[in-house]
């Protein structure tokens, strides 16, 4: 029986994580969920897998979440302290960090450090601290299991081969809900169309950078870090039918692609299971009913966002950090509706203009650019307002 923790499990990866451990009786302990806010939902996950620790990050619901749990064994914390010190617990195999946004990358630095294998669906924290990741997976001999979709479609492409062989990573994406969409019309979008993804089902944060693209920005970066390429070997193709979620092209011409029905069940249940294929009942892909797959470039104009992602990424230092927590903020202000969508990339890219770059940052100092990246952003969404 595997031990595992996981981080956000009443998010949407939480969630879908559990569905999956159902699915395999007996072959899962659950050592510690955590949750920010959905203090019900967290009991009810607690009371079900009956895990050693919750952990609850409002603080001011602890109360709630004792009353409800008072009758169990089940030991209770709060606060990001809390969730820090069980993100570094050593007495799990595998640690799934569900966690949305840069508040994902230290938690995963914790699991690092302490030598446990981390099943990763925060892309945010190899876009703020890839190469701080990387050499700690070395130091403390674990592992990451990427979980996004595209990720996981490379690394399955992977198996096996020689990675020097790369020519380079093909990135699909669905386009998200504006894929034919004018250019011009951008400024009348409302929250409501821009949370419509055609195909995925996700948290609100992540369905908003699909509707930007900026998802497909991060996704570079964090396969930069994962796979050990160049920013030039990694391109961007809009996939509308999000059958194929990612391909390999070798040097001799030849392209490997990994396909399935768009469910993040699958990439979910690869990292629990790596490197092992178990048999489920969930949808199969039946390419006869899809009938046809079909493929575009992206449009960088209509999409800033995707340049924005790769020009950080080309100057690297703290450049990705203030690119990552800049868009967290801005998204939160779209979502909570104090700016126009349009201004999202627009409040990025004054972000990324103005920070102090630092061409090798460590924590600390990813955490001060990300305070300052913050403070600024709130200052300019309180100037828009």
């Amino acid at each position: 029986m595997k031990s595992i923790g996981i981080l956000g499990s009443t998010g949407s990866i939480g969630v879908q994580t559990l569905q999956v451990i159902d699915t395999f009786p007996g072959e899962y302990k659950i050592k510690y969920l955590t949750a920010n806010q959905n203090v019900k939902q967290l009991a009810e996950q607690a009371l079900k897998y009956n895990p050693d620790t919750v952990c609850i990050v409002q603080e001011e619901l602890k109360d709630e979440l004792e009353s409800i749990l008072k009758n169990t064994n089940i030991s209770i914390s709060c606060g990001r302290k809390a969730l820090l010190e069980l993100a570094g617990r050593n007495d799990v195999e595998l640690v799934m960090n569900g966690l949305v946004g840069a508040a994902g990358m230290e938690p995963t630095i914790e699991a690092v450090k302490s030598g446990v294998d981390v099943a990763l669906s925060n892309k945010e924290s190899m876009v703020m601290a890839g190469g701080i990741i990387n050499d700690l997976l070395k130091t403390n001999s674990c592992n990451l299991f990427p979980v996004d979709s595209e990720h996981s479609a490379i690394w399955q492409c992977l198996k096996g081969e020689n990675t020097c062989e790369i020519k380079r990573l093909i990135l699909t994406g669905s386009g998200g809900p504006f894929r034919t969409k004018p250019k011009e019309k951008f400024s009348s979008i409302t929250l409501e169309q821009a949370l419509q993804h055609p195909n995925w089902d996700m948290g609100n944060k992540i369905t908003i950078d699909s509707a930007t693209m900026m998802n497909k920005g991060l996704e570079v970066i964090e396969a930069y870090w994962l796979f050990g390429v160049t920013s030039s070997q990694i391109d961007i193709i809009v996939h509308p039918e999000s059958i194929i979620h990612s391909m390999v092209e070798f040097v001799d011409g030849s392209v490997k692609a990994q396909l399935g029905v768009p469910d993040m069940k699958l990439p979910i249940q690869y990292a629990l299971t790596y490197p092992d294929h178990y048999s489920t009942d969930w949808e199969n892909l039946d390419l006869t009913a899809i009938g046809r797959l079909t493929f575009e470039k992206p449009d960088f104009e209509k999409f800033p966002c995707i340049q924005l992602a790769y020009d950080a990424l080309e100057k690297g230092g703290t450049f990705p950090v203030v690119l990552n927590v800049a868009n967290d903020e801005v998204v939160s202000a779209f979502l909570n509706d104090h700016i126009p969508f349009i201004q999202i990339p627009q409040l990025i890219a004054e972000a990324l203009d103005q920070h102090e770059f630092i061409e090798n940052p460590d924590l600390e100092t990813i955490s001060e650019i990300s305070q300052w990246t913050t403070n600024y952003i709130h200052e300019q969404i309180t100037t828009f307002a």
